[in-house]
């Protein structure tokens, strides 16, 4: 059972593998919604997630025997990193089975902390079914990522940091993928306080908390499709199913393209890296009305791979016109170039990349095509470059742009 006393001495064992995340205030959050928004960083913890609490203290109730068998679980990595730490922490064998399309900055920390990792699947439900197995085959202890009470009420502990710095907080937003952390938060935030708000946030291609909430029973989605690859699952947990539906007050959903310009907003405002699936509190925020009311969003992980940080860098930027592709048409001529280049030096446009196609007509002296990908402050900034284009005649035409 989730009881006060159980997240109580949760929270003092986990104290001996985790970092101190105090809530930071978001001043541009906060005039965003205008609420007082505070950030749980757990993306700052010792793992890069809180993944580290439920598993340490799990580890913490099972027998010499169950860990002296050797511990498995699966995960799409931060879950991995937190049962690969605790196993290392206990002295016990940990084998870890992740999706193969876990990104790579998971699966090599996961092996720094001295596990097995096997990878298997395209996603978490493949990988799980295959540790599954591999438990039964070898006789490993099984370590849930997430349907486990005792996972759910490490991860809990969150909750109580929070109500210590701010016991008046009116909403938590928490991020969903399976429940576990929804479960322990939302649970220990109604004992504490009844009235207060817990919203769990799934994203928009897996959201199956959301669809069980609706169905009152524990769906499987057909699949998944989204970049928030920690919260990419297809089945919520069945034990802390009944806890998230008593506990959340309401699930919402959010889009890829909303989690892309949220980790803008964090790198350009906190300077913080926050993985996709530990955005989504963020990117709730504007859903919701919150104005003047005190808020934590938890940063659940910042477990990111270089290459997706890069997409999703040049993803927002191209979202947020910082970055655009303008297609004109001039007669194939010396000097065209040089005369384009000017007009958009005029208007303080950089070209980083130009594209010329001699083929788009049969009249290569009657016109020809140019793409032009530039750098922009924004979208007044790249409309003003447009119209010195179209004002000099040559049609501009924005099309996709393929850094």
């Amino acid at each position: 059972m989730l009881t006060l006393d159980r997240f109580e001495e949760a929270a003092e064992i986990v104290k001996r593998v985790t970092l101190e995340t105090k809530l930071v205030y978001s001043k541009f959050l906060s005039e965003q919604t205008g609420a007082k928004v505070y950030l749980k960083p757990e993306n700052m913890q010792l793992t890069g997630a809180y993944k580290l609490r439920g598993a340490y203290y799990k580890m913490s109730t099972l027998t010499d025997e169950e860990r002296s068998k050797g511990i498995i679980t699966a995960s799409a990595g931060n879950h991995a990193q937190g049962v690969a730490y605790a196993a290392k922490e206990y002295g016990t064998k940990a084998v870890i089975v992740m999706p193969t399309t876990t990104p790579l900055i998971k699966v090599n920390r996961t092996k720094s902390y001295g596990a097995e990792v096997v990878l298997y699947g395209d996603v978490y439900d493949e990988a799980c079914a295959k540790a599954l197995e591999l438990a039964e085959e070898n006789g490993y202890t099984f370590i849930h990522p997430f349907d486990d009470l005792a996972v759910a009420t490490g991860q809990g502990t969150i909750a109580m940091e929070i109500f210590k710095e701010l016991p008046l907080v009116d909403y938590i937003l928490v991020p969903i993928g399976g429940g576990g952390l929804a479960c322990g938060v939302s649970t220990l935030a109604k004992l504490m306080n009844s009235k207060i708000k817990v919203i769990g946030v799934e994203p928009e291609g897996a959201a199956c908390m959301k669809a069980s909430i609706e169905a009152g029973k524990v769906l499987t989605l057909d699949g998944v499709n989204t970049i928030a690859d920690g919260t990419a699952v297809k089945t919520p947990g069945s034990n802390i199913f009944p806890y998230v539906k008593e506990n959340l007050d309401q699930i919402i959903t959010v889009p890829d393209e909303d989690l892309i310009v949220s980790f803008l907003d964090m790198v350009e405002n906190h300077k913080m890296i926050v993985e996709n699936s530990g955005l989504l509190t963020v990117a709730a925020l504007k859903q919701l009305d919150l104005k003047d009311k005190k808020v934590v969003s938890i940063l659940s992980g910042g477990n990111m791979d270089v290459i997706t940080m890069s997409s999703v860098v040049q993803q927002g930027l191209i979202m947020r016109d910082r970055i655009f592709t303008v297609s004109v048409l001039l007669p194939d001529k010396p000097g065209m170039l040089s005369k384009v280049s000017d007009v958009i030096a005029k208007k303080n446009g950089n070209v980083i990349k130009l594209e010329h196609n001699q083929f788009v007509s049969t009249n290569r002296n009657a016109a020809v095509e140019l793409r032009i990908t530039l750098e922009a402050f924004g979208t007044e900034h790249k409309n003003d470059i447009i119209d010195a284009l179209a004002k000099d005649g040559y049609k501009p035409k924005v099309v996709r742009t393929n850094i």
